[in-house]
């Protein structure tokens, strides 16, 4: 699986749309390409007073629709393809939803398990000393993403307004609520998914209080999509799994136990009174709502034959190949695509912007129900593009998000 280029995979879903939206092959190749990337080297004082350098990344895929925005990772696994790759897919959920940004990611190639709380703040601080230049309220906005969290966010933002020499709290989202984090952010990404999931239970005639879910990837997103599944529709949770493996039970988990025990122990494998399966496994249960939450291209043409969930929907990036999703497709499955229903948490992000620029804040259920109405609208706008064309639903958001960066690209006279 780790074979496949998340890039080339971004490229391909990208071609198969400008063949749908019969595109000018010039707006394609502007399209298929990051506008800008920076790569940089970043020394770092280890706490044994050695010094490391890091390698890191940001990307600005596409900014024809306002300021870039987008997550920084910090994972031993970067790539500067992964990043390129997520800094389309945002480019694409940002437009999706209609929101006035285009799409950006950062990255770091780190290992942050190995790290104190000291090298990662001296980490953070180093990366913005690094970026600061193309990022800003108004040109690029970072945000949290793979082992990047508020209090890493914090560090940035300190860095940044020290450099700018004035607050600068906007400059980047997810942040904690006393530095103009919004309220409802740590459970957005998840809570956006399953209004998605919602609407696409009615579409399939599926009742959510009798349904059983499984889910892949116990990180925040899976793990606030089990708790918010169960607490909003009454479903059943019957798997869940992280890096380490999975767990089954017939009868339903506890999120929040299996939370408090993964919390305890770093993995939800041995929670009692559950079987022992696999990621493969639980990715081939049969259930009537998959949640692939966790990393990319774990549905792929070798088993997407073998999926038995009604609805797949996807809280992680990029987590079925183009081919996969032909297989899904043909099968009946009802693909909710990642940009589609992921966008929670930046749709959230935008809505931090907009209360940081302004310097007044929702309370919760107003970010809850500008969230349910965006992603909802959005939703739809790709289940009927999906009718209209009649295409596989990724293949409908790829027209919907495309379309309107090309109409903005048109009207700023860039092609």
């Amino acid at each position: 699986m780790s074979d496949l280029n998340p890039f080339a995979v971004a490229q391909k879903q990208l071609d198969q749309c400008a063949k749908i939206l019969n595109l000018d092959p010039g707006v394609q190749a502007m399209l298929r390409l990051p506008s800008r990337e920076l790569h940089v080297s970043i020394p770092v004082r280890m706490d044994d007073g050695s010094y490391k350098v890091f390698q890191g990344f940001r990307v600005q895929y596409n900014d024809a629709k306002g300021p870039t925005k987008g997550g920084i990772r910090f994972h031993p696994d970067e790539t500067i393809d992964t990043v390129r790759a997520l800094a389309a897919w945002m480019t694409w959920k940002c437009s999706l939803l209609d929101l006035p940004l285009g799409g950006g990611k950062g990255g770091v190639v780190c290992n942050p398990k190995e790290m104190s709380q000291a090298e990662l703040e001296r980490l953070s601080r180093a990366y913005v000393d690094k970026v600061w230049q193309i990022i800003g309220p108004e040109n690029d906005v970072p945000a949290p993403d793979v082992y990047t969290n508020p209090q890493i966010m914090a560090w940035m933002v300190d860095e940044y307004s020290k450099l700018a020499g004035k607050n600068q709290f906007g400059v980047i989202t997810g942040k904690p609520l006393a530095l103009g984090g919004s309220a409802g952010r740590g459970d957005a990404t998840a809570r956006g998914g399953l209004y998605t999931v919602r609407e696409a239970a009615k579409e399939c005639g599926i009742d959510l209080s009798k349904a059983t879910i499984a889910i892949q990837g116990y990180g925040n997103a899976g793990y606030y999509a089990a708790v918010l599944a169960k607490e909003l529709f009454g479903s059943k949770i019957v798997a869940v799994s992280d890096s380490k493996g999975g767990i089954y039970s017939a009868d339903g988990l506890d999120p929040e136990a299996v939370g408090k025990h993964k919390e305890k122990t770093s993995s939800v494998v041995n929670f009692p009174n559950t079987t022992a399966i696999s990621n493969e496994e639980i990715l081939e249960m049969e259930v009537d709502v998959l949640l692939p939450s966790a990393l990319e291209n774990v549905i792929t043409e070798a088993n997407a034959s073998k999926m038995k969930a009604k609805i797949i929907a996807e809280l992680a990036n990029g987590p079925t190949t183009p081919e996969a999703d032909e297989i899904l497709h043909k099968n009946g499955v009802h693909v909710i695509p990642d940009f589609l229903c992921n966008a929670g948490g930046v749709t959230v992000s935008y809505f931090e912007m907009v209360q940081n620029f302004y310097m007044y804040y929702w309370d919760v259920e107003d970010v809850h129900e500008r969230l349910n109405k965006k992603m909802t609208v959005a939703y739809h706008s790709v289940l009927d593009a999906s009718k209209k064309y009649n295409i596989n639903m990724r293949q409908a958001a790829y027209v919907v998000a495309v379309a309107r960066v090309v109409e903005a690209m048109k009207l700023r006279g860039w092609v």
